[in-house]
């Protein structure tokens, strides 16, 4: 497909060949093409902007993935606004005191003469929240859910070829409609889409494995072919299975006989010999090549990545993949990108998934909202479990501006959205319904319950139904069995926070297999026992694998008195609850799920000195104010509490060459140290010898200069890449000064942008554009977007006292 641009609107020539190599599902080189550059934007609601006519020259220029409610309030008002943050959001701390409102995207463009006789859709994969579009003045449609994908066929609407059409989309984030950051736009990609009169649908592709054994596996690929011709088609129907190395590994075709307006489903039936399984180690991807030729000539063709495995889920055998026992190493995941907002960039989301895997991970459950297609690649390339989720309620609300306004007309098509659009990743394991619904286990609850699993099975009957189910806070006087409804119709039971029912439980319901949806981190061994004790207890996700925009401040530690609120107040606008800080560093309670996991041997962690006086409070999902450092200027000859994390029975505490002691770990698998602060080497050792092990803590002297790391210095030369710049202070050893504070300058020179800079620290609001950022706990991050084109960026960072450092980033196809 070719499009023809106006102006500064134009889609550039090298645009479709990049999307060929980025979009991985579901593709054809020839019918879908990039959509997101070439938009022009306003943050004001406008009378009249769906118009072709309506001068748009004014609105600023962009491409998407964008995020409005990332970026500086236009208007800055001193003690009300700081970046992008503002004390009149109308959701608050929860979602991060940022602001929705109503933006305007519009772009034109012309169809070109090849494509007058094709069927031309649009499609977007996620747009939050209430979405109307219009061509060339026409109202196409609305879409009310934040996070599933939808398409419309435009071709009617269009003009003859060559002349100009505009696409104008309002997207309106209204009021309280969210319990956390949810961004506000077309956050994730958009594609126009050209096709055949005789073509297959969106999401038409359904591809399953069966009978699968070392010497080979039977493949089924279901294909929904379209007539939408003036008369009838003999269409046939060709499937080719390309193997992980690239070779053929199958081929079928069949012939289908199409009424004029007609369209039919065919199943084609495959054998792959010696198939190679998709694990997590190991994560295998075929793709499915289907052709569809009228009088031999080729009219459409898609190509679609899946893997080939087997999924068991039992009380007795617990989850087995390829089967092989597994225990699911879970996290809970929001879909924001920390500095990037919720703008769903394609590098952004594949680094999320390395960053949870190179830190223990097996599984993420999407909560509580079908992720973007790009993280869902991200999970089939490298070997990341998932369960995908659509609601945070059902018909009662959490907010009075949610989607529990438009559940009952829509959630058929939000919920077969998700799974048509997902049903073939082999990363996805379960689909779960929703979240802490308040009416679960009511009668008009298990309706719901009945109608979502009858469509589930209906799309895909391939994975098992799951629920996150809650105790009743939001009824209370209920007890804990009034959940029995709720769990009947599931085929794995979700509990949130409730480890201490999984034996009693299982005692009264022996058949029902568990799992631990949501966990704090202070409970980590006590749910991992119970997954390693009992089969039918699969896995355990913590609430959060990776902090997140928005529930501000829910895994805080103060040393204020009193009954302190759930969410911290302004200036806090991170949850602080995550595993993983928010530009991707490791936090303390990791470290101890690294020796809960059995990563780690022996793990050490220092408590911050206390204030005088002081008692620390530490919220239900928060971690004590400890660290990994032995860095503590002004604590000198200052008792601090150390504490040894490891399954060892007996370890020993050393300090600059000399025993402090040796102490027996306590069921938490900790033993609690007090040590007079004295600069040096802190040495832990584990003394059992089948988990002997050592760790070691040294301390930094004075910050002497910056270093800057980027993840990578070659990236491609196009919008959906990254590179992430991490800047430390450090000493003249080259050791992280943790508790330097510094302000950073950056300067950036060449073919690139500032896509986002900021730190981990939960309550430093600011720019995420800002010239200046101080470090957190000696870091900071600087996020490098090449602009079209690519070629070489340079970025410089400085802070007085100190050398400068700089960092050289090449973008290149």
């Amino acid at each position: 497909m070719r499009l023809k641009g106006f102006g500064v609107l134009a889609i550039f020539a090298g645009a479709f060949q990049f999307t060929t190599a980025c979009k991985e599902a579901e593709l054809s080189i020839n019918r879908t093409t990039s959509f997101d550059d070439g938009w022009k934007f306003t943050r004001d609601s406008i009378t009249g902007a769906e118009s072709p006519s309506f001068n748009d020259a004014n609105w600023r220029e962009l491409d998407l993935p964008h995020d409005w409610s990332i970026e500086d309030i236009p208007e800055q008002r001193d003690s009300i606004t700081v970046g992008p943050f503002s004390k009149e959001s109308p959701g608050k701390a929860a979602t991060g005191h940022v602001l929705g409102g109503t933006g305007w995207y519009r772009k034109s463009f012309a169809i070109d003469a090849a494509d007058s006789a094709k069927v031309i859709s649009i499609y977007f994969e996620g747009a939050y929240m209430e979405t109307d579009t219009w061509v060339n003045g026409h109202h196409v449609g609305n879409h009310p859910h934040g996070y599933t994908s939808f398409q419309y066929d435009i071709t009617r609407f269009l003009n003859a070829p060559g002349k100009p059409n505009t696409i104008a989309v309002r997207v309106k984030n209204p009021g309280r409609n969210s319990r956390w950051y949810s961004g506000s736009g077309i956050y994730r990609h958009v594609w126009l889409t050209a096709t055949d009169l005789v073509h297959i649908p969106q999401w038409g592709i359904q591809v399953t494995s069966h009978e699968i054994t070392s010497q080979s596996a039977t493949v089924k690929v279901n294909a929904v072919v379209v007539n939408k011709s003036a008369g009838r088609q003999v269409v046939e129907v060709r499937t080719r299975l390309v193997g992980p190395q690239g070779e053929q590994a199958g081929e079928s075709k069949q012939e289908i006989d199409l009424a004029a307006g007609d369209s039919t489903s065919t199943m084609l039936q495959l054998k792959v010999s010696s198939p190679q399984l998709w694990t997590t180690e190991v994560p295998a991807m075929y793709k499915a090549e289907v052709d569809l030729l009228v009088n031999g000539s080729v009219k459409d063709r898609l190509v679609t990545p899946f893997g080939i495995r087997t999924v068991d889920i039992s009380a007795s055998n617990g989850f087995r993949l390829n089967g092989k026992t597994m225990k699911l190493q879970g996290g809970c995941i929001h879909h924001d990108n920390g500095l990037l907002g919720s703008a769903a960039i394609d590098r952004a989301e594949e680094r999320k998934v390395e960053l949870l895997k190179a830190n223990g991970f097996n599984a993420l459950r999407c909560s509580h909202n079908p992720p973007s297609e790009k993280l869902l690649e991200a999970c089939d390339r490298l070997g990341m479990l998932v369960i995908d989720e659509p609601f945070d309620h059902w018909q009662k609300a959490k907010n009075p501006d949610d989607y529990h306004r438009f559940f009952d007309d829509w959630w058929e098509r939000d919920f077969s959205s998700m799974i048509l659009r997902d049903r073939n990743h082999p990363s996805i394991i379960m689909w779960s319904i929703g979240n802490e619904i308040e009416e679960r286990a009511d009668s008009s609850g298990v309706e719901i319950t009945k109608r979502l699993k009858a469509k589930a099975q209906e799309l895909d009957p391939t994975r098992k139904i799951t629920e996150a189910v809650n105790e009743f806070w939001d009824h209370p006087g209920r007890p804990w069995s009034m959940t029995a409804p709720a769990f009947e119709l599931l085929d794995v039971g979700g509990y949130n926070y409730q480890w201490w029912e999984y034996e009693n439980d299982h005692a009264k319901f022996p058949d029902r297999v568990i799992m631990g949806t949501e966990s704090v981190p202070k409970h980590a061994l006590e749910n991992w026992n119970l997954v390693e004790k009992h089969p039918y207890v699969i896995g355990d996700f913590v609430w959060t694998a990776m902090d997140y925009l928005g529930e501000s401040g829910i895994g805080h530690t103060t040393y204020e008195t009193g009954k302190i609120p759930q969410l911290r107040p302004w200036p806090w606008f991170n949850a602080n609850c995550g595993d993983i800080d928010l530009i991707g560093g490791k936090k303390p309670q990791s470290y101890y799920r690294d020796v809960v996991w059995r990563r780690s041997k022996i793990e050490i962690a220092v408590h911050a000195p206390y204030p005088k006086g002081a008692v620390e409070q530490v919220s239900y999902w928060g971690w004590p104010d400890e660290e990994q450092s032995w860095t503590w200027p002004g604590s000198e000859g200052k008792p601090l509490e150390v504490k040894v994390y490891s399954r060892s029975p007996r370890v020993r505490l050393m300090l600059n060459g000399k025993t402090v002691g040796e102490k027996q770990t306590d069921s938490l698998l900790t033993a609690n140290f007090e040590v007079p602060y004295e600069p040096g080497e802190l040495k832990a050792v584990a003394l059992e010898s089948d988990s002997a092990g050592s760790v070691v803590l040294t301390s930094a002297g004075a910050p002497a200069a910056l270093k800057i790391l980027a993840d990578r210095t070659n990236i491609k030369a196009n919008r959906n890449d990254l590179s992430y710049v991490t800047v430390e202070v450090v000493d003249a050893k080259g050791n992280i000064v943790p508790h330097a504070r510094l302000p950073i300058k950056w300067t950036l020179t060449g073919n690139g942008e500032i896509a986002g800079v900021g730190n981990a620290d939960p309550a430093d609001m600011g720019s995420f554009k800002s010239v200046i950022r101080n470090t957190f706990r000696g870091k900071m991050l600087v996020i490098l977007r090449p602009k079209k084109g690519g070629g070489e960026m340079m970025l410089k960072v400085e802070t007085p006292g100190l050398a400068t450092a700089e960092v050289k980033v090449v973008a290149k196809d």
